[in-house]
């Protein structure tokens, strides 16, 4: 027993002493911890929403405050007219528009009840009808707290609207998510152990000697992977359509053209990985761990981002699915062009010159 204690004791100090280890054994799990707890949230929390309140009087500007001043809702637009609604809507600025009827008080008193709308992006079902739940709550606890008559019917009825997704199908919210998931794994993962192979096969000297420079042998590493990558995401499509009915509203143009962009992003990072490991089992791990967790979590594949505190919000903004995921749900749901686009291009765009010009440059050194 003393020389098993003496040998467990040794071991314990040399865990102690290196410092990786603790990581894996301490960090690792209070940041997973951390980051699922704070992230898988399907609660409503400040959702950005827009008001048209054709009214304007007492009662009309009360519901709305009342909606302003709950912790559910933040109202980010006030509308003038409804020509407002669709560019809110595909651009991402709103969840939900209300709409309040003109001479909302005097139909209240005159006709006992009045309609009021609630048009709603359903282009994530979840979110939509907590959203619609919720406000729907809020109008109905202001009528209860200041009508003389609680028991009387309500003066007012709801009616809801919800576009892009008026079947309110979770498919159509998770494959795009999907489609990112599995284009982030198979065109990292791939071009990941690509020029890590070379190094364990030992063929990585027969590159040095020859006359290609570190660009061209970087560029003729991804092409194969990139005309693989359209073929495959060009499946996944027709996939899509067939066996869940996935529409396109938007052009195909469109689509493929942020789809190129998104695998050559893809394929970047791959290169990356592929340059800066040593082995194959590490490359594939940080493909599958550094980048499958963060497409989950942190992209808006399943949890909204909006629910996200604000530290976590910050770092979605540098996860590279986000873009394409949103923009995937934006042209097939929602028919954006361009135009409602532009910010997600010139991101994508952006980290591929950076990924890309980093991969050169990560060769070159270690071809010194």
């Amino acid at each position: 027993m003393k020389q098993l204690i003496a040998f467990i004791r040794k071991e314990l100090l040399h865990i102690i002493r290196d410092w990786r280890t603790l990581i894996v054994i301490f960090a690792i799990p209070a940041i997973q911890l951390i980051v699922f707890g704070y992230a898988m949230s399907n609660d409503l929390k400040y959702i950005a929403i827009g008001v048209l309140d054709k009214s304007n009087d007492g009662i009309s500007r009360k519901i709305v405050s009342n909606i302003a001043f709950s912790n559910f809702f933040k109202i980010r637009y006030v509308l003038k007219s409804e020509t407002e609604i669709e560019h809110l809507f595909q651009s991402n600025k709103v969840k939900e528009v209300l709409i309040i009827q003109p001479d909302f008080s005097k139909k209240i008193y005159k006709e006992g009840s009045v309609p009021i709308q609630i048009i709603v992006d359903a282009s994530e079902p979840n979110t939509s009808n907590l959203a619609v739940n919720y406000t729907s709550a809020l109008i109905s606890s202001f009528f209860l707290k200041f009508s003389k008559n609680p028991a009387n019917h309500q003066p007012y009825s709801i009616e809801v609207k919800m576009l892009y997704n008026p079947s309110l199908k979770s498919s159509w919210m998770f494959i795009p998510g999907i489609i990112a998931l599995i284009l982030t794994l198979i065109s990292v993962m791939l071009t990941s152990v690509s020029i890590v192979k070379e190094k364990e096969y030992g063929s990585m000297e027969l590159l040095l000697v020859t006359p290609l420079n570190s660009s061209i042998i970087i560029i003729g590493k991804v092409v194969p992977y990139f005309i693989l990558s359209i073929i495959n995401i060009s499946f996944i499509f027709l996939l899509g359509h067939i066996l869940f009915d996935l529409p396109v509203e938007g052009s195909l143009l469109t689509l493929y053209v942020l789809s190129i962009l998104y695998i050559m992003l893809a394929l970047s990072i791959g290169i990356l990985i592929s340059v800066i490991v040593a082995n194959q089992q590490v490359a594939m791990l940080i493909s599958l761990v550094a980048l499958m967790l963060p497409t989950i979590l942190l992209s808006g594949f399943i949890f909204p981002i909006e629910n996200m505190p604000k530290w976590l919000q910050f770092f979605s903004y540098i996860m590279p699915p986000r873009y394409f995921i949103e923009g995937l749900r934006g042209i097939m749901l929602k028919g954006n062009g361009y135009k409602e686009l532009s910010i997600n291009y010139i991101i994508i765009s952006c980290m591929i010159i950076f990924f890309i010009s980093l991969s050169i440059k990560k060769y070159k050194s270690r071809l010194e």
